[in-house]
Formats: C-alpha cells, structure tokens, sequence
C-alpha cells in the first residue's frame, strides 16, 4: 500500500511567547515492513537551529530551538510511504524460543529495556501479571497462542474509548476503570508481554482504517519481540496483529518518548495556549506487496 499523510498542528497563544525546546515524532519509520519515499517538515517560526538524530530505538527525530517571539506555532509533516505483507509469523518463529515464560538468559541483552515493568523499582504490575498468567493458562506455553489469548482477553474485559489528552494510563488503572484509550490498551498489553520475558515496546503511528473515517487520529500499539520474527506489532484495541494499513512513527520502550510534538514555552502571566490539529491520509495504491 502507497499513502501520503499530512498532519498539521497549529497553537495559538493569547500573547507573545518565547518558545523554548521541542523535540519532534513525526517521520515514519523508513525500515523494516516499510518504506519511507519522501517526508517534509515545515515550522513557523523558523527555528534557529534544526537537527535530525537517531533515538535509542532506531528511529529518526528531530530537535528544534527558537530565538523570537510568536503568537502562533505551526507544525505540518508531510509523508509518503510504503507498506508491505510481513512474512507469516508462524513460519518465521524458532519453536524451541517459542515457549513461556522465556529465561531472561536466552534473550540478546539489548532487548532488556523492553521487559522492565511499569513500577519505578522495575517490577511488573500485578493486575498485569494475573492477567498474563491468564492467558498463559489457555495457550499451551505458545508465544502466539498467548498473545492472541491476551488480545481476546483485554478486549473483553475493557472498552475501548478515545482519549486526547494525557500520558498513557499504568495496567492496573486501566483494568480498573474498564476502560482506556489505545494508549492505555497498548500499554497494558505491554505490561503483560514483559512479566512473561517477551519483550514489547509501545509504538506511535497512523492507522488507514477502512472505512474511511470522518477523522483521522494518531494511533497507538505494541510491538512483542519474537524470536526468529523479530519485532511485530499487534494492537490490542483494534485486529490484533497489525497489517500493512498501519504506518509506525516512532517507538519506545517508554511511551513519553514518543509524543509526536514535545516542548515548552514562556510568556508573561496570563498567557494561554490553544491546539487545533488535522490528519489527511490519501491511499495512492492499495496494491500489496
């Protein structure tokens, strides 16, 4: 599938403000189940100064500083890419890796970022881990049994809803309250990977939804490491494992780090701040390679 998606933010401020750093999460992925044929960022105010660097996790960002003083902020990426069939799972994965829990001994050392649980001394929560032992009980110790057990399980117990503002919510919050965002159920998802010793990692991208919505919206899932099919992605809110209509941006073992638009700024008191924003997606192709 060939898209071209432009995504378009615009912030007003009631009065003249000085923007300080930013930190931009807004070009696709050029690698893996996809190519990146040509993107385009436009800023105004011009930064003063504008770098591209790869993140911990491969990804292209890019950092931008400031010098004047603005009433206005805009941000307009402008891509196109490539997506294509990944290779079935079944056929790519190691059997004898295959089985949970995985001993953190058999997995490559760089991989260990993604297994750290939600809570600030590591450990995983226990809302997660009793979920994940769960759908460990109905998969026959199977690594893709579990995750589509998982998927299954998550989707009954919790109701998907859009939510625009705020981080992602912790496991246990979201099982809670039975309702969460794609953020949310990613990260729960996430949490439930790791206590097994699966690696996942959250991810921040589009989703060409058929049929076409009245709007468009960032979309969020997860990406489990599978030994000998590597990183797939698999969305919990949505089909389960993803297909070639979801364009990842950015990913992270950490999902702060992938906000599409991330700074501050300062001005005298009072000053308020608005955000209106749009996302235009054209299919050029629905050819699948």
């Amino acid at each position: 599938m060939r898209a071209r998606l432009i995504h378009r933010f615009d912030y007003r401020y009631t009065k003249p403000v000085v923007l300080g750093p930013h930190r931009f999460c807004l070009r696709p992925r050029p690698q893996g189940f996809q190519r990146l044929i040509d993107f385009k960022l436009e800023i105004s105010p011009e930064p003063s100064q504008l770098c591209d660097l790869m993140a911990a996790g491969g990804d292209t960002i890019t950092r931008a500083r400031f010098l004047q003083e603005t009433e206005a902020f805009t941000v307009v990426a402008t891509s196109e890419v490539e997506t294509f069939t990944a290779p079935l799972i079944e056929a790519c994965l190691e059997m004898e890796l295959a089985q949970l829990p995985i001993p953190i001994g058999k997995l490559n050392p760089d991989l260990l970022s993604n297994l750290q649980g939600w809570l600030p001394n590591g450990q995983h929560d226990a809302a997660a881990v009793d979920m994940a032992q769960e759908a460990l009980m109905g998969s026959d110790g199977s690594s893709l049994n579990f995750l589509q057990q998982l998927i299954e399980i998550i989707q009954d117990r919790v109701k998907y809803t859009q939510r625009h503002v705020g981080p992602a919510w912790p496991a246990g919050r979201t099982l809670k309250e039975r309702v969460g965002s794609c953020r949310d159920l990613a990260m729960l998802m996430i949490e439930c990977c790791r206590s097994l010793g699966l690696p996942a990692r959250f991810v921040s991208g589009y989703h060409l939804v058929e049929p076409r919505p009245e709007r468009y919206d960032l979309h969020a899932w997860a990406e489990v490491y599978l030994q000998g099919a590597g990183w797939r992605g698999f969305d919990p809110s949505g089909q389960g494992a993803v297909d070639e209509r979801y364009i990842p941006v950015v990913t992270s073992s950490k999902p702060d780090l992938t906000a599409a638009v991330c700074g501050t700024f300062s001005g005298p008191p009072g000053v308020e701040s608005s955000l209106e924003w749009e996302i235009s997606a054209e299919i050029l192709s629905s050819a699948i390679r």
